[in-house]
């Protein structure tokens, strides 16, 4: 229930008083004010003509119609109005107060009646007009609600006579019959359907035209007011259900009529015994009086009227009004049938102070159609409140769903407000207002956040409405909250606005994380880099700047094609994969300053990169860069790796720093140290050596003493510190030299062990009977018959692998000496290159020999043979005569035609004389490849064999 409002301040001003605490007044104000009720209605001076009408006259009764408004006034005239104010029709209808009005159900025809003592009825679409005199005021009239529809034309009226009239058109006119009399005056009277109710002094009474009888009769409170000073209010709600509004009681009867139906038609009185028709269903007294009552609902409107503090009860002393005034403004009161207050208003009536209860009038106007369901009435159907006083007409209808937005706004109650708009309740365009309302709230209290998180759904796909806000949230220096907000797909936004919104977030070194998140989620392409870009840079050298904001700065590099730039943040920032970048972008040429980063990212991939590209960054940069690292890393590590990379892939690449990379194998990988050793030739045999002693490398000792020429103390070393008689040996062999044997055997000779072992593997290097002859009398060498049969069985098998290999070699040279002979006696065919070519098409011997033949074409016959370049024969020069030549081994040279004539005198045998070519192709040498299969064939098939005739003569 909310709390009744206090119009003049006394009681508050009295309280503060009391209390003595303004603040803490204040403090339970502000928390009345919140926890205030919504109101239930909202409230219009009803304009058109009324100020005009009432400026000049007092209104005192209104009735209300489906399509049109009826106000009665003090000077006797009745006023047609329609819903604006607007006056329709007027009819001057009386000479007094018209003191009630009402209409029939269709809205056709209108009731009045007045202290002059008439009732008047007026058509309100035709001239017709029906005046009746009662000759006493009339005080109440009701129309049959089908009045327009009857010709019997009844109405009821009753007055200050104390006589209901029923009155109704029969055959010879107009007949009045009364219902009720001698209970003192009639003060209200309601019809509905075939049921009349009506109040006088005795309290209220039904009755049931239908039937003809009287249904109930309910009492007035005990302790009201006399009615002539605080009148009774009748109304309807449904068909069954009549409310009483009287005094400060109020009750709601449910009718039920009785079925005995009167005998002859007229009414008969009823015991008080069978008064069983109507039940009391609801019953309450109120805390102020009841100037008018109407259904809301299923709750109630009541107008209330509260009568100044210090008069009381002596407002209703006299019937002249009071010119102190003192009375309140009057409110109206929505309440439910148990009387809880669901809201109170005052209304701010002209002239109020000086008012009585009687004053004020209440009508209402449900419509036929009206639909009740939540508190909230379909659009259209709400019914109409018409609250009268004499200078003042107020429209009440209940609040809509746009004036609950209202309200909650301003009750700040913004949240409520969006929820209600989304929720489908008022016009969609709502949203928009609700929202910017809402959102200037949120501003306003400083919760920006919140704000920014409502922005998608109250903005929605608005993309000015979206930009307007983006500027005010960085004029307020709030941008970054409202960034993972901003639209970037559906919706797409001005350039400049992700660019502000970006550099919000740069500037502001808390937001970095939130700027390289919106970077990379971001589509590059909505927005321009540069503007970022330019407000990131010059941060670098600040304070302010941040891992995150070195990495979104990249990315706008990236986005810009800055690759070179990119990759120097990536490696400062070491990042994983940077190598893949620096592979996609080709930048291997700008890593020459980020060594040092990349071998700390990852030296398994830097270290074959820089391996690889060592054209684009030299040993020296890399080396240099490494070793200035200082303590930033283990750049010794890395520089052993490196230059170990570098040395497998190029021994010489790195040969100005092999006197380091000794130093950094005897500290990461000893185990390397001597391969590099045995490899390099380009480090400084002392320095190593130094190392390696104080590393205690032993075997690197041995062998940097082998190459320094210090045989016999690398012998020392392998002898007596590495105690590895079979290195020895195996030292001792690689340096062919005798002294050093005798060395070995000497240090050798006090080790029984080291003898055994000396006999074991000096098989093949050295007699074994001079060291056993060297071996002092009595030394005991362990297992020594064992390596003595040992020694005598290797020496056996070394022997006989010797006298084979002997056999082998001397098997060998003389099948090559005979080999050698057979060829020296063959001869090579010099021919023309028509000669080879008709040599090509001949039989495979002779093709084999024109292939080779273009190879030797080009000898110069002249340096190859003995005559100068002559035929031994003719003694021609080679040069005259376009004829084949055939040379020897033994350098002989001679004319094919030449040696074919001297051999076939020779052998006695006259051939058939043949072409030159046919003769160089029969007795034609392949080159010293025929085998002696092949020579064979040749004896055997009968051919003359072709031999220098000089070598032949010689030997003959």
């Amino acid at each position: 229930m909310s709390t009744k409002a206090s119009e003049n301040g006394v009681e508050g001003d009295d309280e503060r008083e009391e209390e003595g605490d303004s603040e803490d007044e204040e403090e339970a104000e502000e928390e009345a004010e919140e926890e205030e009720d919504e109101p239930r209605l909202k409230y219009q001076r009803m304009g058109g003509s009324v100020p005009s009408l009432l400026a000049s006259d007092a209104a005192s009764c209104v009735a209300v119609a489906e399509r049109m408004i009826a106000l009665g006034t003090h000077g006797g005239s009745v006023h047609i109005l329609d819903f604006l104010g607007n006056r329709v029709k007027e009819f001057t209808a009386h000479t007094a107060s018209v003191n009630d009005l009402c209409f029939d159900i269709e809205g056709e025809y209108v009731g009045s009646c007045s202290d002059d003592g008439s009732v008047v009825i007026n058509s309100l679409f035709t001239d017709e007009r029906m005046k009746f005199e009662y000759h006493r005021p009339m005080k109440a009239i009701a129309l049959d609600p089908d009045y327009a529809r009857k010709s019997s034309r009844r109405f009821v009226a009753g007055g200050l006579a104390g006589h209901l009239y029923f009155n109704m058109k029969k055959w010879l006119g107009y007949r009045d019959q009364v219902l009720h009399s001698g209970e003192g005056p009639i003060h209200a009277v309601k019809w509905r359907t075939s049921l009349i109710a009506w109040a006088n002094d005795a309290g209220v009474k039904v009755y049931d035209s239908a039937n003809d009888q009287r249904i109930t009769f309910i009492e007035r409170p005990r302790g009201s007011p006399r009615p002539e000073l605080l009148l009774p209010h009748l109304v309807w709600q449904d068909d069954s259900l009549l409310v009483i509004g009287w005094g400060t009681s109020v009750k709601i009867a449910s009718i039920k009529p009785n079925q005995n139906n009167s005998a002859n038609g007229t009414y008969r009185h009823i015991p008080m015994s069978s008064m069983n028709q109507v039940d009391i269903v609801a019953s309450f007294q109120t805390s102020y009086f009841i100037s008018g009552i109407a259904p809301f609902g299923d709750s109630l409107v009541v107008l209330a009227y509260i009568p100044g503090e210090e008069d009381g009860e002596k407002e209703f002393s006299s019937s002249v009004p009071s010119r102190q005034g003192n009375a309140q403004r009057p409110e109206v009161h929505v309440v439910t049938w148990n009387n809880d207050e669901l809201a109170t208003d005052a209304l701010p009536v002209h002239g109020f102070e000086h008012y009585k209860a009687k004053d004020y009038s209440l009508a209402h106007a449900p419509f036929s159609g009206s639909s009740y369901a939540g508190g909230q009435w379909a659009a259209g159907d709400e019914p109409l409140y018409y609250i009268v006083s004499p200078k003042d007409v107020v429209i009440a209808k209940p609040r809509d769903a746009e004036d609950h937005i209202s309200w909650l706004l301003q009750h700040g109650w913004h949240e409520k407000a969006l929820a209600a708009v989304e929720a489908g309740q008022g016009r969609s365009e709502l949203l928009d207002e609700v929202g910017s309302k809402y959102l200037d709230h949120l501003i306003v209290e400083r919760k920006y956040a919140e704000a920014a998180s409502l922005c998608p759904k109250l903005l929605r796909g608005s993309a000015s409405a979206w930009e307007r806000w983006v500027f005010h949230f960085a004029h307020l220096r709030q941008l970054p909250v409202l960034v993972p907000y901003i639209p970037t797909e559906n919706l797409r936004l001005r350039d400049t606005a992700y660019e502000v919104a970006l550099v919000a977030l740069a500037t502001n070194p808390s937001f970095h994380k939130e700027l390289l998140s919106t970077v990379k989620s971001w589509p590059p392409v909505i927005y321009s880099a540069l503007p970022v870009i330019s407000a990131i840079e010059p941060q670098l050298n600040t304070s302010s700047v941040t891992d995150e904001l070195k990495e979104a700065l990249a990315e706008l590099y990236v986005f810009g094609g800055q690759y070179d730039r990119a990759f120097a943040l990536y490696a400062d920032l070491m990042k994983p994969d940077i190598f893949d970048f620096i592979e996609k972008h080709n930048l291997h040429d700008a890593i020459h300053e980020k060594v040092v980063q990349l071998m700390m990212i990852d030296c398994k991939r830097a270290v074959p990169l820089m391996t690889q590209h060592r054209d684009l960054i030299t040993p020296a940069e890399v080396v240099s860069q490494l070793l200035a690292a200082g303590k930033k890393c283990d750049s010794r590590y890395f520089l052993h790796l490196y230059l170990h990379s570098l040395f497998e892939a190029n021994p010489h690449a790195g040969r100005d720093f092999h006197d380091m990379q000794v130093e950094l194998y005897a500290e990461h990988d000893p185990k390397m140290l001597l391969p590099f050793l045995r490899s390099s030739q380009h480090y400084t045999l002392e320095k190593a050596y130094e190392i390696c002693v104080r590393k205690d490398l032993l075997r690197e000792q041995v062998f940097l003493l082998g190459r320094m020429g210090n045989a016999k103390q690398a012998l020392a070393v392998i002898i007596n510190k590495l105690g590895d008689i079979e290195e020895a040996i195996e030292f001792v062999s690689m340096q062919h030299d005798d002294d050093l044997w005798e060395e070995l055997i000497k240090q050798c000779l006090h080790k029984p062990e080291m003898v055994g072992v000396l006999l074991e593997h000096t098989v093949g290097n050295l007699d074994p009977l001079y060291i056993v002859n060297r071996v002092p009398n009595g030394l005991e060498i362990p297992r020594l018959r064992d390596r003595l049969v040992k020694i005598i069985t290797d020496y056996r098998t070394e022997t006989s692998l010797r006298h084979g290999c002997n056999d082998i070699l001397k098997a060998d040279c003389v099948n090559l000496l005979i080999k050698y002979y057979k060829e020296a006696r063959r001869a090579i065919c010099l021919s023309n290159e028509e000669d080879e070519a008709r040599a090509k098409r001949g039989d495979n011997r002779s093709s084999r020999s024109a292939e080779r033949a273009p190879s030797m074409r080009n000898i110069e016959v002249k340096s190859k043979t003995r005559g100068g370049g002559r035929c031994c024969i003719c003694f021609d020069p080679f040069s005259i005569q376009n004829v084949s030549i055939i040379v020897f081994f033994c350098c002989h040279a001679y004319h094919s035609t030449c040696l074919s004539d001297s051999m076939s005198s020779v052998s006695g045998k006259k051939r058939p004389e043949a072409t030159p070519h046919e003769t160089s192709l029969y007795y034609t040498y392949d080159n010293g490849e025929v085998d002696e299969d092949e020579e064979d064939e040749d004896t055997a098939s009968g051919a003359p064999r072709i031999r220098c005739i000089l070598c032949t003569t010689a030997a003959s």
